[in-house]
């Protein structure tokens, strides 16, 4: 039996099959298929995401740290990382796909995180939910800042 890899383009056709089939009765085996790619495979994919030369193993470089603002933060869509700057000097990572249905945050503004889907916000601090739909608090990543550059690692 082989198992099939998927793209992440492909993983909510997944979810949505998995969730029709669940709904018409199938097995929790049907479930537990479903989960297998989102969490192994999301960080390899993407060339702008990729560590450079100066970074730690693993670390994604996302360029000049002066570009998050204190009291706010930016999200990098492409690596779907979100870096915060609670207070000066401060910097905070997560992920930035929204703990409830998986969009990707959109914007941080007023000390929260929002996500245009349903509407969820995280607080800048920590990453948790300040206003629901969404469950659990953004999942957080190692960050560092060398020669005024930030580096996140996700693992």
């Amino acid at each position: 039996m082989t198992e099939a890899v998927e793209s992440p383009a492909t993983s909510r056709r997944t979810l949505l099959c998995c969730a029709a089939a669940v709904l018409a009765g199938g097995s929790a085996v049907a479930v537990t298929g479903c989960s297998s790619d989102s969490d192994s495979s999301s960080s390899g994919t993407g060339g702008a995401a990729s560590s450079s030369g100066g970074g730690a193993a693993g670390a994604v470089d996302l360029g000049a740290a002066s570009e998050v603002p204190v009291g706010g933060g930016k999200v990098y869509r492409d690596q779907k990382i979100v870096v915060t700057q609670p207070t000066a000097g401060q910097y905070k990572a997560f992920s930035a796909k929204c703990t409830h249905a998986g969009c990707v945050v959109d914007q941080v503004t007023s000390g929260q995180i929002s996500c245009p889907c349903h509407g969820s916000k995280f607080a800048v601090a920590d990453g948790s939910v300040s206003a629901g739909p969404a469950p659990s608090s953004l999942p957080e990543y190692k960050v560092a800042v060398q020669d005024g550059k930030i580096q996140v690692t996700k693992a």
